[in-house]
């Protein structure tokens, strides 16, 4: 039934795609032929939409296929130079600009989850949104106690169509790994699981809620980035109540002038703000497009964030290679980052270093020594890609939301300051992080860190030294007893050798001699095996 389902909706998909002739748009692309041969079979093609511009053809499209597609969408749209304005800006309103749905369904979901009616919960509740996203949909509203919040409710059915493609991505991902070559290198299928983990956690909505409030925390004690409070209260898993906040979207470069924002100082405090969660608290906000950050009106260089359904963590590993790899790039030291590749087991130890070396320069050395606005960042990672696909780089599914992360980071600087020279601004903030993970401080502060634990266990150490010393003394008692029994088995079985032969040889020439009956020379031999059978049970 479930391959049934899947190709019903790759039947939809493709009909959906071909109403909006979304094909034309990618007209260079050998493998699309087919598809566009069967689509003009598809008499939607020659509905109104023909009379669209791409750009809206190319978003009414991803709106229609459903959350995950516009969620792609999102990520293209932080990618202004690689593709042309008209198609930019009609991606850039997938991040708040999706058709919303009826106020009365909105009340209704948080009726259903809060348990209680709409005046009996608020003062005032706004019916038009103030945005509306692939997965969710805000409402402005104030709380009885006279606190303005927004109101973040999840779209109905939302959960069922998003659960029904991720099947469909399921699918692809298996026939993927059995039919391209290296399939399994690709890591499809975890890559989907990684997906569907972090789409699980936007669809639950109290997750989001912890998220928002950890960040909140780690955060508070910086002037350069602000988190909106939670009221836990109002939380459920389909239901999120913030603090409502004031400020101009990051996108809208005029009005951040006219109010005076320092655009340079502000891209700065952009990547300090992602560095610093990535790489010192461990937790940071993944969904870094521009329709989830505002700039504070009267801290002109603050940031606000909101959305925070998507975030990530990494392993100590991860973090320290990555650190250690990003440095050694800025630094252009590329035998190091070969080295650092093949350490951390991202490509196979068999790769000849040099040779490995040597791609990566070739791909990396022509980015350098320029401003921002003449580096794009995604193309030197697709070059890095065709490097993947040569020496068989192991995908690391854990690192898609720093990569996606990094990808949003360059979108936003190059849009806010192009002559930033992002290399520059995030090289020294590794140096002192990984200054503080090796070295004497490293070692005082996992000491710190260690000690509460120790102290904690300190009280037992008199009795587990006790029984370790005991265990110790057992051990080499049973290990004495065994070299003992070792030692008389190899005595017992060297005199019991000597006599069998003394007895075999005695016996035989007695016998020649004596001229003796058969039986007596066969009993001399089964009393020797007798004495070998002994030796042999006495030795286990």
């Amino acid at each position: 039934m479930k391959q049934v389902s899947n190709l019903f909706r790759l039947m939809r998909m493709a009909m959906i795609l071909s109403r909006y002739r979304v094909d034309e748009l990618f007209k260079g692309v050998i493998w699309l032929y087919p598809f566009r041969i069967m689509a003009w079979f598809n008499p939607w093609r020659y509905a109104s939409a023909r009379k669209l511009s791409r750009g809206k053809r190319l978003r009414f499209a991803l709106e229609a296929l459903g959350p995950i597609y516009v969620k792609f969408g999102q990520v293209l749209s932080t990618r202004q130079d690689l593709f042309p304005k008209d198609i930019a800006d009609e991606l850039a309103k997938l991040q708040d600009q999706v058709s919303p749905f009826s106020s009365k369904k909105a009340k209704a979901i948080i009726e259903k989850n809060l348990g209680k009616s709409i005046p009996e919960l608020f003062e005032d509740f706004e019916d038009t949104p103030l945005a509306s996203a692939s997965i969710a949909q805000v409402h402005a509203a104030k709380l009885l106690t006279g606190e303005s919040v927004a109101i973040k409710v999840l779209r109905p059915n939302v959960k069922e169509q998003i659960y029904k493609d991720l099947q469909l991505l399921q699918t692809i991902a298996k026939l993927a790994e059995k039919v391209l070559p290296n399939g399994r290198r690709l890591k499809a299928k975890d890559i989907v699981e990684e997906f569907e983990t972090t789409l699980k956690g936007e669809l639950d909505l109290k997750r989001e809620a912890a998220n928002a409030s950890t960040l909140r925390r780690n955060q508070k004690d910086s002037h350069h980035v602000y988190i909106p409070e939670v009221y836990w209260d109002y939380c459920a898993s389909e239901v999120l109540v913030l603090e409502r906040i004031s400020g101009v979207s990051i996108d809208d470069i005029a009005a951040l002038k006219h109010q005076g924002s320092n655009l340079e100082q502000l891209a700065e405090n952009v990547i300090d703000m992602s560095f610093d969660q990535i790489f010192h608290y461990n937790f940071f906000h993944a969904d870094l497009h521009p329709g989830n950050i505002f700039v504070n009106k009267n801290e002109k260089e603050q940031v606000i964030l909101v959305d925070f359904g998507i975030v990530g963590t990494l392993t100590e590993f991860d973090r320290r290679y990555i650190a250690e790899n990003l440095l050694a790039f800025f630094n252009r030291d590329y035998h190091r980052v070969a080295q650092l590749h093949i350490e951390c087991g991202w490509v196979d130890s068999d790769v000849k270093v040099s040779e490995f070396e040597s791609a990566i320069r070739s791909a990396s050395e022509p980015f350098f020594d320029k401003p921002l606005k003449d580096i794009s960042i995604a193309q030197v990672m697709l070059n890095l890609i065709r490097i993947a696909r040569q020496f068989s780089i192991n995908i690391q599914p854990q690192l898609i939301l720093l990569q996606k992360t990094f990808l949003n980071l360059e979108g936003l600087t190059r849009m806010l300051c192009p002559e930033l020279d992002l290399w520059n601004t995030a090289k020294p903030y590794l140096e002192r992080w990984l200054s503080e993970q090796v070295g004497v401080r490293s070692l005082f502060k996992k000491l710190k860190s260690n000690l509460p634990y120790w102290i904690e266990k300190m009280p037992e150490m008199p009795d587990l030294v006790y029984d370790a010393l005991n265990q110790i003394k057992q051990d080499k008692i049973i290990i004495k007893e065994r070299i003992v029994i070792s030692r008389r088995s190899r005595f017992f079985s060297s005199m019991t050798g000597l006599g069998v032969g003394l007895l075999v040889a005695s016996s035989l020439s007695f016998a020649y001699v004596h001229q003796l009956p058969g039986w007596i020379t066969l009993g001399v031999g089964l009393g020797c095996v007798g004495l070998s059978f002994l030796n042999l049970v006495f030795s286990r």
